[in-house]
């Protein structure tokens, strides 16, 4: 089955600094992403339901980008973008994945379902 990459945007009310904790800080992570997640330097250990995905932080600009090179998966990542608008000052939240081609539908799902979680957790 061929993986491909997809993209989602989603507005928030908070910031981009508070967004940015969020997606890097692991007691920040747990609260809407994975069940644990564990890092030592720039290497996390996501943790669902007793399964295991590592990654490396390749890229990370503070406020605005990181991105997880999944150690397992080559030329796949997980990237987080984070950005304001021009015209109404609001926070996107950019979300680029990978899934297998007949998964898009169900992985966009279950995107909206975390970032329901992020959205409460983070205020908005």
């Amino acid at each position: 089955m061929a993986r491909v990459p997809f993209q989602v945007e989603y507005m928030f009310k908070s910031s981009p600094s508070i967004i940015y904790l969020f997606v890097t800080q692991t007691t920040a992570i747990v609260r809407w992403f994975c069940d644990k997640v564990d890092n030592i330097g720039d290497r996390y250990t996501f943790s669902w339901e007793g399964s295991d995905e590592v990654a490396d932080i390749v890229m990370d600009i503070e406020d605005e980008l990181v991105k997880f090179a999944w150690v397992d998966r080559e030329g796949e990542f997980l990237q987080f973008r984070i950005y304001k608008t021009d015209i109404t000052n609001e926070t996107i939240l950019e979300v680029s994945d990978y899934c297998d081609d007949d998964e898009v539908d169900e992985q966009k799902d279950l995107w909206e379902v975390y970032i329901k979680k992020l959205k409460a957790a983070s205020g908005g």
